[in-house]
């Protein structure tokens, strides 16, 4: 066994055992730490089989922004856990039947796959990159030619939830004070200041003065 075939079990090991901490956590925050965990795992085995833009990505767009930011909004809203673990044992038997038909569904994918003894005839779009290109290459070529069609399809459909939520945000709002940015991109130097003319008129004290001293 080499050094690679350790890492890996080592990965492995961690990854499992943090994704288990995931839903056993009781405290909402040491559940996202431990999904951090399980995202550098992952991001470890993907070094290990040389896909370094997967890793490098999976560290940065999750670790890095996604996980952040779930910390922020689980801190921020201090969720009651007590409240949400009342209706638990209501809901086991339905979520364990759901979780045993989806194990069994995974198993026989897998188990399939492992039986088989011919391999798929799935085109290889890394074999017409040169040999010294590099990983963000290959992966680039392969998205952009084989695989455009659902490149495509994923992007229209992230465009199309995109747009849904900022159409259940933008709506007007009594209690929010809103500016209209039309309004104040063609607002002119004369419409902020207007000078108002004033009739001059005599200081309080110097009439007080007039009326006590005639003379």
């Amino acid at each position: 066994m080499n050094y690679t075939s350790v890492l890996f079990y080592v990965f492995a090991a961690v990854l499992l055992f943090a994704a288990f901490r995931v839903i056993t956590a009781r405290n909402t925050v040491h559940a996202a730490l431990y999904l951090v965990l399980a995202f550098f795992q992952s991001s470890g085995i993907w070094m290990l089989l040389k896909a370094e833009f997967l890793s490098i990505t999976l560290v940065l767009v999750y670790v890095g922004a996604v996980m952040v930011l779930f910390l922020f909004v689980v801190m921020m809203l201090d969720i009651n856990i007590d409240s949400i673990r009342k209706g638990f044992w209501n809901h086991f038997p339905l979520a364990a039947t759901l979780g045993a038909v989806i194990a069994l569904e995974l198993a026989a994918v897998l188990l399939g796959t492992f039986r088989s003894t011919s391999a798929p005839s799935i085109p290889n779009p890394v074999a017409m990159v040169a040999a010294g290109d590099s990983n963000t290459q290959s992966l680039g070529i392969a998205l952009y030619t084989h695989y455009i069609y659902p490149v495509e399809i994923a992007a229209v459909l992230l465009l199309v939830a995109i747009v849904a939520a900022i159409a259940l945000t933008l709506r007007e709002r009594k209690d929010v004070k809103g500016q209209n940015v039309a309004d104040q991109v063609r607002v002119r130097a004369k419409d902020r200041l207007q000078i108002v003319k004033v009739a001059p008129v005599k200081p309080a004290v110097a009439a007080e003065k007039t009326e006590e001293n005639p003379s």
